[in-house]
């Protein structure tokens, strides 16, 4: 199916399509109030609803999967699968890349097996937007942007040159340049329709991602999410999303939000109160009087955070307000009128007067939220500002090894210890760092401490310790798309530079704008010259430190953090903060609103009582306090309404897929199949196709299983996805080596996404991740049991031998395991790793589905067990039964499980399968959902 051909091919058993009439334009529409009931849904169901009516087909979507959302009992559990057909589908260039190298090898698979390559074609539309390539290789200066957009291009002109072939070779599919903006800022700033157009045909702009963040366009009413690549690419040739209809929880918003607390606050907030009612694979709706009073972008901002929530979607409905922004950045008058009418029309126009029935029910009073920041690893983890240093000394205890530092409770003592009096160091210390460090010593209760000096030709001497702010970025899609939080920042580094305040000279400052428009206002409003006397330079348009792209830091901060094993941190106004993903060199990790990024970094240590430790003095030797230097929202609404125009917006994307003269340079090659190069290290053909059957055979049971990896809870795809840097002497780069690349081309490894190659090595190798096969050993580790008495080898190696010896591989995990970024590599890894099964004690709901995707069957222990109540050690052969059940067309509820012990005792249980609909199966069935949409293609042919 697609939304070009099921618009007007709809069965229409309830006589809904009728003709809207806007000014002198007329659309064929979709009529909700033809179907009895539709008017009491939420919006997201009035949403879906629409979705069913119009691409009824009498086989995937029929009259009864309609009459089931109508119907909907909000108290029920989901039980009913309906059919989602999206009308786009959103890509950013980490997780697009692995989808177009897949479409293009799909081409390939399907002439070989005698079917039409032109069919392998997006049917719906489809975007990417390069955001996640930049690097901060240089900070602190007027020439980082251009010199860290001249490496982006130098290292990935491989995968730009293939993109710009897709882009041409590909129906249906556009790609905005890199050094543009972020893609969900640019999706809520220009690609967003609200209400799509299509062959004459109006409905809800609907759209599926490969960015988990998607849930960004969630403030502007468009219902959406993350899904794998490989979902998305299913998508784009027009298989629908198979999903259930879900329970949908109603978040009431009242009241308004005091002087000092931004939008970060509230979504730090509301992340806590989420996560802790339990919202995974719901949708949540925001309803309420309150509505009105939240600015589009806190609505963004809010709908980004859906994933930290665990929520598929957490959406607002239609208003004035998404008017008032959809006028402001550039849409036509037409089509403002157009979204208007049709959602008066379908009943989609917010009533802050009628409250739908909701599945459940939450509420907050915007007054009640306070200024709050969240880590040090989980964005969940919410710390109200004022207690946020009694937080830092509780948790740094879980990150300093006994004996790798002392207990002081006087700074002066820490000196003493580390700098005899005669060293200059101390005085330097004292002098340059004292005040700030000084005056928390005094108030401390003891912490641990390990002052190390540091001698640097740039940045002059000065000492690290254990909670040194060592990364301060103002980065992500979060916040950097929010014109309150980017001003205040802005405005405080004004009043911080008049007082005289400087960052301190360990802090790597990084301001990464999420599109261009920021640019402009910080230069209408004056501000840039503010924000770069405290070194927040221009970076990059691009997610940067919050995808882990920070770069290296200083090599004499490096070397003094690893030399002396101190535990520093990471502040940022991102949406992530797990171990291992900012930096390598910091363990812990801190969310706060960008004015708050800047504090920190006038600060320079998490362990900073904002309330009674200065953060400098000013020229007359007066204590100056965050109090003194923090705009007031008056000063914020006045800058936001004399420098933010709409014309910034028609400007800023009145060409935006032209890209600049780097982009439109690149040699391009021609024809409507790849060629692909044998030497590339970036782009190679997916080996997902290789040597399969026109029809698909039998899946069997497993049998000999060793386990690859036993993993305890909140095992993210972060944990398990290939991203961040390639640490040299690892598998990747020994594969990179044996190539001829040099280290300093390693890249990253999100940028080589399209070399399958280097994403098997990289996948389950973050340097965080603890495999307790192993004692207390971190990173890619497993046992190799191919091996006499399994000794420690990298995962990848053992993977290889496992391979060789025809042994069948399972992964064993706690609860939320594969929590985090929707990301296709984390399925695609572990599946071409050799694993067959993962059990679990519960799953995230993406990675869940995009393991079917791969042909993984996930498993969940019995109710109330775990690898640990069972005594599953690891070293066990596994043999798990009953899977070929699904031969005959039905999905067991369990499968039994037996686990053998060197000793010969079994372990046995019944394991929970977690294939949740008719179409997951099918997908399984087939080996993987692109097997399965490659063989309807040949069918259909």
């Amino acid at each position: 199916m697609s939304s070009e051909n099921t618009e007007n091919s709809s069965l229409n058993s309830f006589g809904a399509r009728d003709t809207l009439t806007v000014g002198d334009k007329s659309y064929q529409i979709y009529r909700l109030d033809a179907v009895p009931g539709t008017e009491k849904l939420p919006y997201s169901l009035k949403v879906l609803a629409e979705n069913l009516l119009r691409t009824e087909d009498g086989a995937n979507i029929t009259k009864e999967h309609i009459e089931a959302i109508a119907n909907w009992d909000p108290s029920a559990e989901p039980s009913i699968e309906i059919q989602f057909t999206p009308a786009r589908v959103l890509m950013q260039d980490f997780t697009g890349v692995p989808c177009i190298v897949d479409l293009a090898t799909m081409r390939e698979a399907v002439a070989a097996l005698g079917g039409d390559p032109e069919k392998v074609n997006p049917l719906s539309p489809a975007e990417m937007v390069i955001d996640h390539s930049v690097i901060l290789d240089v900070f602190g200066n007027a020439g980082a942007f251009e010199r860290n957009v001249e490496l982006e291009y130098e290292r990935n002109s491989e995968r730009y040159q293939f993109l710009r072939w897709g882009q041409g070779a590909f129906d249906d599919f556009k790609v905005v340049p890199p050094g543009t903006g972020i893609v969900h800022q640019v999706n809520i700033e220009y690609l967003a329709r609200v209400v799509f157009e299509r062959d004459g045909v109006a409905y809800p702009d609907t759209c599926v991602g490969t960015d988990s963040h998607t849930t960004m366009e969630n403030g502007l009413g468009v219902l959406g999410w993350g899904v794998g690549g490989i979902e998305a690419e299913a998508a784009m040739l027009g298989q629908p999303v198979s999903m259930l209809i879900p329970r949908v929880v109603g978040f009431k918003l009242t009241g308004e939000i005091k002087p000092g607390v931004t939008a970060t606050d509230v979504v730090l907030t509301v992340t806590d109160m989420l996560r802790k009612h339990g919202v995974v694979g719901k949708f949540v709706e925001f309803y309420g009087k309150g509505v009105a009073e939240v600015p589009l972008a806190n609505r963004a901002t809010l709908g980004n955070m859906s994933p930290e929530f665990g929520s598929t979607a957490a959406i607002f409905p239609i208003d004035d307000e998404t008017i008032n922004y959809l006028r402001l950045t550039g849409r036509t008058e037409e089509q403002l009128a157009l979204v208007e009418a049709y959602a008066k029309t379908q009943g989609m126009w917010h009533n802050p007067d009628k409250e739908p029935v909701f599945s459940e029910y939450l509420e907050l009073d915007l007054s009640t939220v306070v200024p709050s920041i969240s880590g040090p690893k989980r964005p969940q983890d919410r710390i109200e500002l004022s207690d946020a240093k009694n937080a830092f000394r509780r948790d740094i205890h879980n990150y300093v090894e006994e004996g790798n530092s002392t207990e002081y409770t006087d700074l002066d003592d820490a000196l003493d210890d580390s700098f005899p009096a005669s060293d200059p160091a101390k005085l330097t210390f004292e002098k340059e760092g004292a005040p700030t460090v000084h005056s928390a010593a005094r108030n401390s209760n003891g912490r641990p401490s390990k002052p190390v000096r540091v001698r640097s030709d740039e940045r002059g001497e000065f000492v690290l310790d254990h909670g040194a702010v060592v990364v301060a970025g103002i980065t992500s899609c979060t916040n950097t798309s929010n014109p309150s939080v980017m001003i205040g920042a802005a405005l405080l580094a004004k009043k911080a530079v008049e007082k005289g305040l400087t960052s301190k000279p360990w802090v790597k400052t990084n301001m990464a704008p999420g599109s261009q428009v920021v640019t402009d206002y910080y230069n209408k409003a004056g501000l840039w010259p503010y924000l770069e006397k405290l070194g927040y330079y221009l970076g990059g348009y691009g997610c940067t430190t919050c995808i882990g792209n920070t770069g290296p830091l200083p090599d004499e901060i490096s070397a003094a953090i690893n030399e002396n094993d101190l535990s520093v941190t990471a502040v940022l106004s991102g949406n992530r903060n797990f171990e291992g993903r900012i930096s390598p060199d910091v363990k812990m990790n801190y969310l706060a609103s960008p004015p708050l990024v800047i504090a920190y970094g006038i600060a320079g240590t998490m362990d900073f009582d904002f309330e009674t430790d200065p953060l400098g003095q000013d020229s007359d030797g007066n204590d100056v306090f965050l109090k003194d230097i923090w705009p007031s929202a008056a000063e914020i609404e006045e800058t936001i309404a004399s420098s933010i125009n709409r014309d910034m917006f028609t400007d800023s994307y009145a060409d935006v897929f032209k890209g600049d003269e780097r982009w439109r340079s690149l040699s391009t090659p021609e024809g409507n199949t790849f060629e692909w190069d044998d030497a590339s290290t970036y782009v190679r053909k997916a080996p997902y196709f290789d040597g399969m059957p026109a029809e698909p055979e039998p899946v069997t049971d497993i049998k000999g299983a060793r386990v690859l990896a036993l993993l305890g809870d909140s095992v993210t795809t972060d944990h398990i996805s290939p991203a961040g840097s390639i640490k040299p002497g690892t598998p990747a780069a020994q594969y990179l080596d044996a190539n001829g690349v040099e280290r300093k081309d390693y890249n990253s490894l999100g940028s080589r996404r399209g070399n399958h190659e280097v994403m098997i090595r990289g996948t389950f190798a973050n340097i965080r991740l603890r495999n307790q096969l192993l004692d207390d050993v971190s990173g890619g580790y497993t046992r190799d049991f191919t091996q006499d008495g399994g000794p420690q080898a990298f995962i990848y190696d053992a993977s290889v031998n496992y391979k060789k010896a025809g042994i069948p591989l399972v992964v064993l995990g706690g609860k939320e395991y594969g929590s985090g970024s929707s990301r296709d590599w984390a399925a695609k890894g572990t599946v071409l790793l050799g694993v067959k099964a993962v059990i679990t004690e519960s799953f995230e709901r993406i990675h869940r589905s995009n393991l079917i995707g791969m042909g993984v069957i996930p498993l969940q222990f019995p109710a109330g067990e775990s690898a640990a109540s069972l005594k599953l050690d690891g070293t066990e052969t596994y043999d798990i039964t009953g899977i070929d059940e699904l031969n005959k067309g039905k999905t067991p509820k369990t499968v039994h499980v037996t686990a053998t012990k060197e000793d010969g005792s079994k372990v046995e249980f019944d394991a929970v399968v977690r294939i949740d609909t008719p179409g997951e199966a099918d997908y399984y069935r087939n080996g993987g959902i692109l097997q399965y949409v490659l063989r309807n293609m040949l069918k259909s042919k």
